[in-house]
Order: structure tokens, then sequence, then C-alpha cells
């Protein structure tokens, strides 16, 4: 919990209102925000922030991600994620794999139109930063086929992402919530862009280094995942900084597997926390880690048919000290200008006062959102008492 920024809570607020020094303090726990495209609530990246800090100006995310002096930059850390720039030479090992490891569809259109990517990269140099759908215009005329409840990405989309899996683009801005694509020596800062790139085998081991630094105590699949490092490479990573006595082996009551604890890690006589959780933060986004650490089985519903789901559509876990205690499905309906509780429901062992904390959170992130009001809908043993 204190790993992930929850030892000291929304110290922010005691010396004014969050600045760009507090979002680098949560981004220094969390390491990095990971995105997400559903905006049911709110993008995913922007709650995590909020989790850890409470109200906080969105803008603060936007201008270190996307204006200068720029504090964070896009690219596939755990999933889509904004990341510090300063990590972006420990990537450039899997910029070099993007042959071998960007999505299938991706690869295709490199091996299959290597001029299509030429061509997108030349007017990307020569125009950028530019959208897919500007440059679709110019170099695809067959538009993405309708499938399922999403469109498919077209090849012109698949190229750039391409580039940008492999490095040799990187997101400008977005414009709405499309990318637009420019040169990197364009968007980074130029100290970043002269980093002598590491050895992949360094790299690796400094994001294992780091996300133990962020976890705390962790198996070796909870390293592993953190920044999806290959299970090999992650195996033969973590033995290494067990060696230099940089991971510390630890048994942990109740994981059958081994463990590993960060040496540096603290464990603060208690935590108290009020917190609504993403499923993308990374406190919860291991569901097996989730489950082992709090008893708690969460799985997110999004694609699951309506009558099939559980707890809803986009439900958030309610951290309230040092366990999860409840799931609420929000929306923000920002048309009635209200935040929406589709559904409430507690754990069995939910405190008494989880819903009068709760309802505090849901109160807060209201205000944050600039909604006037909460409308909870009658589904849950939680509702009620809401």
């Amino acid at each position: 919990m204190a790993a992930q920024g929850f030892g000291d809570p929304r110290l922010a607020h005691r010396a004014g209102p969050p600045d760009l020094r507090a979002l680098k303090r949560v981004v220094a726990h969390t390491g990095l925000l990971q995105i997400d495209s559903v905006n049911v609530l709110v993008r995913a990246h922007f709650l995590p922030v909020f989790s850890r800090i409470g109200p906080y100006p969105q803008e603060l995310v936007e201008r270190a991600a996307y204006r200068r002096p720029r504090a964070l930059f896009e690219y596939w850390g755990h999933e889509a994620s904004l990341l510090p720039v300063a990590v972006q030479p420990l990537f450039r090992w899997r910029m070099d794999d993007a042959m071998d490891h960007a999505w299938g569809g991706m690869r295709r259109v490199a091996q299959d139109r290597p001029t299509l990517l030429r061509d997108l990269l030349a007017d990307v140099a020569a125009e950028g930063p530019l959208t897919a759908s500007e440059l679709a215009a110019r170099h695809d005329a067959e538009r993405p086929k309708r499938a399922g409840p999403w469109w498919d990405w077209s090849d012109v989309k698949r190229a750039l992402e391409f580039l940008f899996w492999s490095g040799q683009v990187t997101t400008a801005t977005r414009r709405g919530f499309e990318r637009a694509y420019d040169l990197p020596e364009r968007v980074l800062p130029r100290k970043v862009i002269d980093t002598a790139t590491p050895t992949r085998e360094d790299a690796q081991r400094e994001l294992v280094r780091r996300a133990a630094a962020s976890l705390g105590v962790a198996s070796a699949r909870d390293l592993r995942d953190y920044y999806r490092l290959p299970a090999a490479a992650a195996k033969d990573r973590i033995a290494e900084l067990v060696d230099t006595g940089e991971l510390l082996p630890v048994s942990v009551e109740g994981w059958r597997a081994p463990a590993y604890l960060h040496p540096r890690a603290r464990v603060p006589r208690q935590v108290r926390a009020s917190a609504l959780l993403v499923p993308f933060d990374p406190l919860v986004w291991e569901r097996d880690r989730t489950e082992r650490l709090f008893g708690f089985r969460y799985r997110i519903e999004i694609y699951v048919p309506a009558p099939a789901r559980v707890h809803g559509y986009y439900v958030l876990p309610f951290l309230l000290d040092e366990a999860l205690v409840a799931r609420v499905d929000l929306k923000a309906d920002r048309a009635a200008g209200v935040l929406r509780v589709q559904g409430a429901f507690g754990e069995p062992d939910a405190p008494p006062e989880t819903a009068e904390r709760l309802r505090a959170e849901l109160e807060s992130m209201a205000q944050w959102l600039g909604l006037s009001g909460i409308e909870v809908v009658p589904n849950g043993d939680l509702a009620h008492h809401l």
C-alpha cells in the first residue's frame, strides 16, 4: 500500500491545491498511468491520481503529457501508458523487437506494405503532428469495416501503430482522444533523445527494480507483469537482482509462489485511505494479485453481455484503509449533471462505516468531475445505505 502511494494519503492538500509536484509524486509511486479508451466515467489515466491525492486539475496530466517541458510520454509500458520521459531509453529494446512482438495486425502491415510505412513516416516528418484520420484520407481509400461494437483499424492506423511501437513516431498530443503522431526528436526532451541506449539486460533489470519499488512485495509473475517483460528474461533479471541484494527473497503467508521484497519497502503502522480504484489502477490491475492480497475477486465486465453481468459495466473497487470493502458501478451522466451509482455492493466483511465513507468519496468525485449531484440506483446491498 505504501509502495503504491497510499501510505501518506493526500498530503498535497496540506500545502495548497495539488500541483505538478503532486502529480510527479504519484507517478514516482505507480511508475506509469495506464491509458484506456473507455470514458463512461473519466479516462483511466486521470483516476489513479485522484485516488491518491483527491481532487486535482486534470489539466495537470494533460500538461505533463502533451506540453513542454514534457514530463510524461506515451508508450507500451504495462499496456498503453503514460510514463516518465526519463525512462524512454529503458524501452528501446522493446522498440527494436517490434517486428517480433507487436500485435499481429501491425506486423502484417509492416511486412506486407513497407512502402506505406515509409510514406507515412515521410508525411509525419514533413508535416507532423498528424492523426490517423488525416493520413488515411491520403493513403487508404478503404474505410475500416464494422466488426462488433468497434471499428477495425485501417491499414494506415495499423502502420502508424507499428511505427509507434517501434519508436519511429510518438504521440505529440491528442485531438479528442485520437493520437497525433510526430517524430520523437520533436516531442521528447533533447536530454532524453541524447541518452545512450542501455543494453537490453541493463534496461530490463532497471524495469524490474522499478516494478519492485512500485509493488513493495511481489511474486515473480507480478514483477514481470508490471512492465510486461518476456518471461525468460524476467526470470534471469530477478535472479541477478537477488544475487546483488537488490531483491530480497521472502515468503508470504497464503502465497504458493516465492516472493520478493524491495529492500527499501516500508511498512507503515497503519494505512488510512479512502479511494475508488479504476479497473486499470496498478493496485488492482493484476487480478490474481488482487485476490492474493485482499481476498477480493475482481473481473471487469465491459465485454460481458449486459444480462450476464454480476456487478455492472464499469465497476470500481472501493479501498477503505487496508482492505477492498465494496464495489460500485459508476457512470458520469454529463448531460444530466449527475454521477450515477448504477450498483453498489459490499463485501461480506465490510465494516459498518463503509457506506458513509464511500458516500463521501463519491461526493468528492462528483465535485471533481464537475457534476452537481449523485443518483443512486436501487441495485445492490449498499445502494439503500448510500
